[in-house]
C-alpha cells in the first residue's frame, strides 16, 4: 500500500505537547471529513476520505503523551491498551467518535 506524502509534518518534542495540539488544531482543516489513524512506533498519520493524510513525527502508541493527540482528533481507541506492542506495522483506528449526550455527568 503506498502513502500519500503528507500535506504537513510536525516534529513532536516531549516537552512541548500544547505545540503538537496547536499543530493538530492549525492544520486539521486542510484535510477533508477525517477518516482513519495509522499509528506507528514513532510516529502517527492522520488520513482523509481522499487519501490525503498529515502527520506527527516523534509520537508514537509506546508514549503517553498518544492519548490526548488521538482525543483531539476524535479517535475511537482504548486508552488502556493503546500502549501494547504490535507485531503490525502499525495499528489503526478510525476517527469521528461522537460522545453521547450528558457522558460527563454523573446519573
Amino acid at each position: 500500500m503506498i502513502m500519500a506524502t503528507p500535506l504537513a509534518s510536525h516534529d513532536f518534542a516531549s516537552a512541548d505537547l500544547n505545540a503538537a495540539l496547536e499543530f493538530l488544531k492549525r492544520t486539521r482543516w486542510e484535510l477533508r471529513q477525517l477518516r482513519k489513524v495509522h499509528v506507528y512506533r514513532d510516529r502517527f498519520e492522520i488520513l482523509d476520505v481522499n487519501g490525503d493524510c498529515m502527520e506527527v513525527r516523534g509520537v508514537g502508541y509506546c508514549d503517553e503523551a498518544i492519548v490526548p493527540l488521538l482525543r483531539a482528533i476524535n479517535t475511537a481507541f482504548d486508552p488502556k491498551t493503546i500502549h501494547n506492542t504490535t507485531d503490525a506495522e502499525f495499528k489503526r483506528f478510525t476517527t469521528g467518535r461522537r460522545h453521547t449526550w450528558a457522558e460527563d455527568r454523573v446519573m
